[in-house]
């Protein structure tokens, strides 16, 4: 049995407030009506879905209910009910926190159900997300006396949780790249070649885990992008391309959850940026990329250029040094192309050579 939303309008006009009543009630929403912001104030509850209020109503006008309203902290989506005279006010309640405002008399029956339906999934969206920071904080709480009762340290627990997501995560890259023979590997590559630059670079240690992190989740972002786009032989058309330099800001987005990986989210929202600016999604340039985005960027290029693909054939890896080289000051940073060409040449009898 669908349970109805339920609506509370208030209006001192009392042909107004019958008219409003009996549309809601067409719509089939339960509605209860006050005549004074008083009397609203008397009728609310936390199970209400969404308040229309009039603003000029004696005793508590509507800006002086609505405050009352909010202080009450129920998170109920509130719709004023103007004149058309009084357009100022609609606006300078939505100035205040109001979700939206209708127009009296009403006379767009559909778009008034849009309002309200909006108002209503809205409310439905702040119930959730409260439940749910409700039960994670209950969780918090009943992990950290856990804890405590077994007298271990919150730190260390914490730390087991961040391997476990950071895990987790990178599993789900590694699963993607193996269902394509021209991307298997590539994730591992990557951080090998950035551990290689970034110690040669001699960056400290907590930069280097990030660094580490930020490599093996790279490309989570491609989770979310048809396979028919990263696996395509021929090239991209200009909509598969804009898929296709989304997932970036998507891998972002995956992690952000995660609050321990600030640093290694803007890492892979970043690794396709250019010295330039010509890169994306933000078109950043300069010192406004940090040392380690230029670090992954030419590890994950080189690795592009020196391994096959579906839409291309692969380059030596002398040419793929020479390719960063001509491309340094626009795409790469030159202080990381001449370390990586360093340790290149220098390691050819390390594993990077079996990979």
């Amino acid at each position: 049995m669908t349970i109805k939303a339920k609506i509370l309008i208030t209006d001192d006009d009392h042909l107004v407030r019958e008219a409003v009543v009996k549309i809601l009630q067409m719509f089939g929403y339960e509605v209860e009506a006050a005549s004074s912001g008083e009397e609203a104030l008397d009728l609310l509850r936390a199970d209400f879905d969404a308040i229309i209020l009039d603003i000029n109503m004696p005793g508590m006008d509507g800006f002086e209910t609505m405050a009352a309203i909010k202080e009450k902290d129920y998170g109920i989506p509130v719709l004023f009910l103007t004149g058309a005279g009084s357009m100022e006010y609609a606006v300078k309640a939505i100035n205040l926190g109001a979700y939206d405002f209708i127009s009296k008399p009403i006379e767009d029956l559909d778009l008034f159900n849009v309002k309200i339906h909006r108002a209503v999934e809205k409310r439905m969206y702040v119930q959730q997300e409260r439940v749910y920071k409700e039960k994670l904080e209950i969780e918090v709480r009943n992990k950290t006396r856990e804890l405590a009762e077994k007298n271990v340290l919150l730190e260390e627990y914490s730390n087991s949780l961040e391997v476990s997501a950071v895990n987790t995560i990178t599993t789900l890259q590694v699963a993607l790249e193996e269902k394509d023979q021209y991307t298997a590997g590539h994730t591992t590559r990557v951080t090998e070649y950035s551990s290689l630059i970034a110690k040669a670079m001699q960056v400290s240690s907590d930069d280097l885990a990030v660094l580490q992190r930020a490599c093996r989740m790279h490309d989570i972002g491609k989770l979310v992008i048809d396979n028919s786009c990263i696996r395509k032989p021929g090239p991209l058309t200009d909509e598969e391309w804009q898929l296709v330099r989304k997932h970036p800001e998507i891998g972002q987005n995956i992690i952000k959850p995660l609050g321990f990986l600030g640093r290694e989210g803007e890492i892979v929202r970043h690794h396709h940026e250019r010295l330039d600016g010509k890169g994306y999604p933000d078109g950043i340039s300069g010192d406004d990329i940090c040392h380690l985005t230029r670090i992954i960027t030419v590890a994950d290029s080189f690795d592009a250029m020196t391994s096959k693909r579906s839409y291309k054939t692969n380059m030596s890896r002398q040419e793929g040094i020479d390719e960063l080289r001509r491309c340094v000051g626009t795409q790469f940073d030159p202080g990381v192309v001449k370390v990586f060409a360093e340790v290149l040449s220098k390691s050819k009898q390390t594993r990077v050579e079996a990979l």
